[in-house]
């Protein structure tokens, strides 16, 4: 039996029951351990009491720092001798190749290899899944339904994209037979997984590297929802026909849930009032009333998450008044319209939008959170082919900001080319077109150097995208950090040679 600890919020001790460690594996190698749902996986195992190592071509985040202190090893860098000879299964990231040194040994020595949502799968065999896909939202409702579920007393296990706000964890084991999955139609990802509980959120032309259109991806949802078996359950946003066909594929009973009242929806929010932190609305069910809820995450699109949110946890066993109480504490997840502090009187948002929709709707956010103060945008755009694909889509939901600094693509997945400069260059020239004061700056640096000689006290300022664009805030905050701890020490030498003196 092991004995872990996780963070505020989901804190408590806990023994992992034994059936969680049933397994003739115990150790696990993880390559891109720093990629956030492998971060998550982490997590998980370590709860389990495996023994895991890992490695990746990018340093540690705090986050990871904390968990080495746990007992995870993790080596910069990729070459075989990072890989122990004894290892059970070796895991990869989708962005790790068969040409991984690490990954070309463990297949000399015939080491098993599972790509990350393979393993999801595996581990998903014997429980109950709870599986969250959809083109937007995943990390945040995944988040609210295994919070709900943990709220409630369920002890969910969980593996989720992003960190809670609240101790800084994403992934975790628990002793409930609910397994809550962030679940990614990449790669078609989503189809090594057993899901009991599913959740479409909407289903967007995106992924432009693995699917040539849009009916090939409502392909893919569609067979996501056949996988839920005939006493389970479906969920679909209501608002979004392709997210409801894909739905009607499946054996399972399907429910429906929108903010839109012109759709007969299942599950639907009514009363919208913004507060001073979110949104306090009512959520109804076939009919009749189910609880009023105060969030304390901005956003409409936040509402929607939680919605879908409270259906999975209460078809799990959750009742209203922990569905009422639990949203109520829900404190959001990094990287998720996260205010991460201020300098010179300017507001530092940092956000993971990187598709038009979440964009558009993270600068509405803004708007109605900090009303007619400027308002700028840092966007760095995620993959040149959907860059491509939705320059149009993209100009427009830059629109919302009144200031915007286009820094180049960031090439994932993709090789490294000029091209990246080019189409944020073109992104930047489409926006002003559309009346937006757009403008391209060729690197991180020189945006921050912008941003230093433009933004006026009272400005806020958003950065957004997949890539290393969160890097600004944190130049920044750390500048006011630094110079406050410079100032402590100055004060703490004056008071010190005033001893001396006296």
């Amino acid at each position: 039996m092991i004995c872990t600890e996780i963070a505020p919020g989901l804190r408590h001790r806990r023994l992992l029951s034994p059936h969680l460690l049933d397994t003739r594996w115990h150790s696990a190698h993880l390559v891109g351990v720093c990629g956030s749902g492998m971060k998550a996986l982490a997590e998980y195992l370590i709860d389990l009491g495996w023994t895991v190592t890992g490695s990746d071509l990018q340093p540690p985040s705090p986050a990871l720092q904390a968990m080495q202190r746990r007992g995870l090893r993790i080596h910069q860098g990729h070459s075989d001798g990072f890989l122990p000879r004894d290892v059970d299964v070796v895991v990869y990231s989708p962005a790790v190749g068969p040409q991984n040194p690490e990954r070309r040994l463990a297949e000399r020595l015939e080491i098993r290899q599972m790509s990350y949502s393979e393993m999801l799968g595996h581990l998903m065999q014997g429980r109950a899944g709870v599986c969250v896909a959809g083109t937007h939202g995943k990390s945040t409702t995944t988040a609210m339904t295994a919070w709900l579920l943990q709220h409630a007393g369920l002890s969910p296990s969980a593996v989720i994209g992003a960190e809670l706000v609240d101790g800084g964890i994403s992934g975790w084991a628990g002793q409930g037979p609910h397994f809550v999955v962030e679940s990614c139609e990449y790669q078609r990802n989503f189809l090594n997984l057993s899901p009991q509980l599913a959740a479409i959120l909407g289903v967007e032309p995106d992924h432009f590297d693995c699917y040539s259109d849009l009916s090939e991806l409502k392909a893919s949802f569609a067979e996501f929802a056949e996988r839920v078996p005939a006493d389970g359950l479906v969920l679909a946003r209501g608002d979004c026909p392709s997210a409801v066909v894909a739905a009607k594929h499946s054996p399972a009973r399907v429910e429906t849930f929108s903010l839109d009242p012109a759709v007969e929806a299942d599950w639907w929010a009514a009363d919208l009032r913004q507060t001073e932190r979110g949104t306090r609305f009512r959520i109804f069910h076939q009919g009749g009333f189910f609880a009023e809820v105060s969030l304390a995450v901005p956003g409409e699109h936040n509402v929607a998450n939680a919605l879908a949110a409270a259906a999975l946890a209460h078809h799990a066993g959750v009742d209203a008044e922990a569905v009422r109480e639990g949203l109520a504490e829900f404190r959001g997840l990094r990287r998720r319209f996260e205010v991460v502090g201020s300098w010179r009187g300017v507001t530092l948002i940092d956000d993971y939008a990187h598709h038009p929709t979440s964009v558009r709707a993270t600068l509405l956010t803004a708007r109605a959170q900090f009303g007619r103060r400027r308002l700028w945008c840092v966007f760095q755009p995620h993959q040149a082919s959907r860059t491509r694909h939705l320059m149009h889509e993209f100009a427009e939901s830059l629109a919302a900001a009144d200031r915007v600094l286009l820094v180049p693509v960031y090439m994932a997945r993709e090789e490294p080319s000029d091209e990246a400069g080019r189409l944020s260059r073109a992104l930047a020239d489409h926006a002003t077109h559309n009346g937006t004061g757009a403008r391209f700056v060729s690197s991180l640096d020189q945006a921050i150097a912008t941003l230093e000689d433009e933004a006026l006290p009272g400005d806020v300022v958003i950065t957004m995208g997949a890539g290393d664009i969160t890097r600004i805030p944190h130049e920044f905050t750390g500048r006011v950090q630094r110079h406050s701890g410079e100032k402590q020490a100055a004060r703490s030498t004056d008071l010190a040679e005033s001893g001396r003196d006296g």
